[in-house]
């Protein structure tokens, strides 16, 4: 069996190439890749090469398929798992393993396993660990983006508040409380937003800041206040840019409360800091962007943490219960993980898209390893549309559903294409 696949040498050395895939072994799993969307951990680990803890020493001979947020479909099944799993079955995975305390993930550490490629052989300890899921989605960029709103679902369940009549920990984010999201304008932020609105212990508020403008009133047509309200959550997306005093103004939103939750989803000090100053009584502060810098610090104020019992955590990944509850929100369009899509593109656009990623901007870049397209923002879909059918179709079907990717959109390209599954 022949592949396609986007592979990593070292640092900033991403080549995609042809090759043989060896044929699989009776515990191991054939599969097509049709969707996988590009993750900024991916550019982290091709600025780093051999430097990234996931990374193989030996990446110069032999080289691993980068890309992790991926979905297809079966296409061949070793004997030991015939009883479990058949071809033509679709699928998505959990790229975080954690196989017997071994930090190799998809994407990362494997020759013949990753999501940026046509094909790839899925090794026997994924279906030991049970992450490889079955997915029964009408979409497969949604299977796609379940890995990083698994990460997102992650977030709120690692979060945890205290009482000071036992140390029992109250797991997930505050009902009825006050949520920010600092820097929440991105893709993953999006997400994040989304979530905040369908969990069983809604928030009575949730605060989303950004510094660009244009970032958030994308945002508010993506997810509106009125759809906030009408599942009973206060939404306010504010410019922290324009603000005199970005705390003081911040807590006024809570009536002086302060947050019981606060994401923070860039990684910068100042925001870090400033989110450890916006913690209310028992709140709980999660770092949830990831810096490239080691060294990367920011202050926090200790004596709040003694007499305020302030918390501070990170998170990063989702484990396999928050990717079945990513998949099945999903199937029941409870969330709308097409938030974080702004681009589209084929396998021929991965190299360059995953080396340039900070400077591109939008938020999630969404491949179909299948074909060969150019990296394209949806926003231009409407102009190419004017001398380009297939970018006509696409605009036409995005507009009808609120400018975002969907699966009407995701089949017209596979027409076009001639994909079938």
């Amino acid at each position: 069996m022949k592949t396609k696949a986007v592979r990593m040498y070292g640092a900033d050395d991403l080549r995609l190439e042809e090759f043989e895939l060896p044929e699989i072994k009776d515990d191991e799993i054939l599969v097509r890749i049709i969707t996988d969307s590009i993750c900024m951990s991916s550019y982290k680990l091709v600025k780093q090469g051999k430097k990234h803890k996931r990374a193989p020493q030996n990446i110069d001979t032999n080289p691993i398929i980068i890309g992790h947020e991926f979905a297809g479909v079966i296409e061949k099944v070793g004997k030991k798992w015939a009883g479990q799993f058949k071809a033509g079955q679709k699928f998505a995975q959990q790229p975080a393993l954690n196989y017997k305390g071994s930090l190799a993930s998809p994407g990362y550490s494997y020759e013949f396993f990753g999501g940026a490629c046509t094909y790839c052989i899925i090794p026997n300890e994924v279906m030991e660990l049970g992450c490889l899921l079955n997915y029964n989605g009408d979409s497969f960029f949604e299977a796609s983006l379940a890995e990083p709103m698994s990460c997102v679902i992650g977030g709120y369940n690692a979060n945890y508040h205290t009482n000071k009549q036992n140390y029992n920990h109250s797991m997930g984010v505050k009902k009825d409380g006050n949520i920010i999201i600092l820097g929440g304008c991105g893709p993953m932020g999006l997400g994040a937003i989304s979530y905040g609105l369908c969990i069983e212990n809604k928030p009575k508020r949730i605060v989303v800041t950004d510094i660009d403008d244009a970032k958030l009133n994308r945002a508010k047509e993506m997810i509106t206040p009125l759809e906030a309200a009408e599942k009973g959550v206060e939404l306010i997306y504010v410019n922290t840019s324009t603000m005199e005093d970005p705390y003081k103004e911040l807590i006024a939103l809570t009536g002086g409360h302060g947050y019981d939750d606060v994401f923070v989803y860039i990684p910068v000090k100042q925001v870090a800091e400033l989110g450890d100053k916006l913690l209310a009584f028992d709140g709980c502060m999660n770092f949830f962007a990831g810096p490239t810098n080691s060294d990367f610090k920011a202050e926090i104020n200790l004596y709040n943490c003694h007499y305020t019992s302030t918390h501070i955590i990170g998170t990063t990944g989702g484990n396999t219960d928050d990717l079945i509850e990513a998949l099945n929100l999903s199937e029941r369009k409870a969330i709308e993980p097409a938030v974080m899509v702004t681009h589209i593109g084929g396998i021929d656009s991965v190299a360059e898209t995953t080396l340039n990623l900070p400077e591109i901007p939008g938020g999630k870049k969404l491949i179909y390893t299948q074909i060969e397209l150019p990296l394209t923002a949806i926003d231009d879909f409407e102009s190419l549309g004017k001398t380009e059918p297939l970018f006509k179709k696409l605009s036409e079907s995005c507009k009808a559903h609120k400018g975002l990717w969907n699966a009407d959109a995701e089949n017209i390209l596979f027409n076009h294409f001639g994909i079938s599954y």
